[in-house]
């Protein structure tokens, strides 16, 4: 249990840490590719530092200097099979992305999670691999992990995703490098394009128009540099805490703002937010950001901007509790299968704390604005609730105490740290 700290502004000059979406991938292309990657600002939060585990553990040269990590990549035909059961940790993103690659190596692997990774689903991954030719099986039949891989010769596919998932579509991806043929994906809604990019970026062939996108197999990579933008996801704790406590004036250097990740600052704005960007670094998609005070009013959240901002929705529940009206967030059933089903905790947590939200079967109506107090809370072992919490927490007087704040060291090892250099 953590006692959090309460009432508080936030002023002064933070870098978030690296983004963590890009981190994983930074490891991935690596290690499939020819040559040496260089990762600069790489994020050592426990799910990266998972998958850094996962390709030594299937014969990858990776070596942390420290600075930067170093990669020798030799391109996907020389992965070896690994000695013991791959261990992905708590990182979904780890295991649906790996998945992809393991699909069409040609040798069997298992790979795992802790208990709350066993518990999510896997299914909306595996079955698009097994139509490409892939052959995966979950624990005793079912959609959860373990899961083993006996690695196959895939075919190129037409995939219709059914659900905007960046994590699906990228372990598609990771497959159809690999595949005999073109393979075309056709997303739902566009989910965040990270794969996409970083194909490009290692010499790699990809078109996209619209929500089409196609990818030709038997592709050979090439190792690049790579610099790692601020996460967004870590930047959001702070951009609703600045957004709403008086007296604040926050500046977040170097924040990556690749379009399909900015949702949340589409909505803060909506929501009449004082967000502003400066220094835009093109390059690398990342521009500081400067946010001060501002009254907050009530909007609806649905649709296409959904895949855009899934991992802030619950910190942007917090900010529609202190907004004048009634905020309702749709389509959003993808936070039931994060790290905890997100919908309910935020909800049941914010509740505690005298918020005024309902639940619906895809989000969340919160009513506003409610002043919060004092008390005991959880982060369901989820990071990204944990870290909602203590930045509700500030805008209460009264104690409020926290179980399972180990959680935020999945992604963000010094978030307390951090906070407290801003109060």
């Amino acid at each position: 249990m953590k006692l959090l700290k309460t009432k508080a502004g936030l002023t002064g000059t933070l870098t978030v840490p690296a983004d963590k979406s890009i981190s994983h991938r930074s490891i991935m292309f690596g290690a499939i590719s020819h040559g040496k990657t260089t990762v600069h600002n790489f994020l050592r939060a426990e799910d990266c530092l998972s998958t850094v585990a996962v390709f030594k553990a299937l014969g990858v040269a990776i070596n942390d200097e420290g600075k930067d990590i170093i990669i020798e990549g030799e391109g996907f035909e020389n992965l070896q099979a690994p000695k013991k059961l791959l261990d992905a940790g708590n990182s979904g993103t780890t295991m649906r992305l790996v998945l992809g690659i393991l699909a069409g190596q040609p040798f069997h692997s298992e790979i795992a999670g802790d208990a709350s990774l066993n518990r999510r689903p896997m299914e909306r991954v595996m079955g698009p691999l097994r139509t490409m030719g892939g052959n995966l099986q979950g624990e005793q039949g079912s959609e959860f992990p373990p899961i083993a891989i006996e690695g196959s010769k895939l075919s190129a596919i037409t995939y219709e995703m059914p659900i905007a998932s960046a994590q699906v579509k990228s372990a598609i991806l990771f497959a159809a490098l690999q595949a005999e043929g073109l393979t075309t994906i056709i997303e739902k809604e566009k989910s965040r394009n990270h794969t996409e990019e970083m194909i490009k970026q290692f010499g790699g062939k990809i078109t996209v128009e619209d929500k089409k996108i196609t990818v030709p197999g038997g592709q050979e990579l090439v190792g690049q540099e790579v610099t790692v933008p601020g996460d967004i996801s870590s930047a959001a704790f702070y951009l609703v805490a600045a957004s709403l406590l008086p007296n604040s004036n926050l500046q977040l250097k170097h924040v990556g703002v690749n379009p399909t990740r900015t949702g949340i600052l589409d909505v803060l704005q909506e929501m009449g937010a004082n967000i502003q960007e400066a220094a835009l670094d093109q390059q690398n998609q990342a521009a500081d950001l400067l946010i001060k005070p501002a009254l907050l009013k009530a909007v609806e959240i649905g649709g296409e901007i959904i895949p855009r901002l899934i991992d802030e929705l619950p910190v942007i529940a917090l900010a529609a509790t202190q907004a004048e009206g009634t905020t309702i967030i749709h389509d959003a059933q993808e936070l039931k299968v994060k790290e905890t089903n997100r919908i309910d905790a935020t909800a049941q947590e914010l509740n505690k704390l005298g918020a005024n939200i309902e639940t619906t079967d895809d989000g969340m109506i919160i009513h506003g604005p409610t002043k919060l107090h004092g008390g005991v809370v959880d982060s369901h072992g989820d990071h990204r609730i944990g870290m909602m919490l203590q930045i509700a927490a500030l805008l209460t007087e009264d104690p409020v105490e926290l179980n399972n704040p180990e959680a935020i060291n999945i992604s963000y090892p010094n978030f307390f740290t951090d906070l407290n250099s801003l109060i």
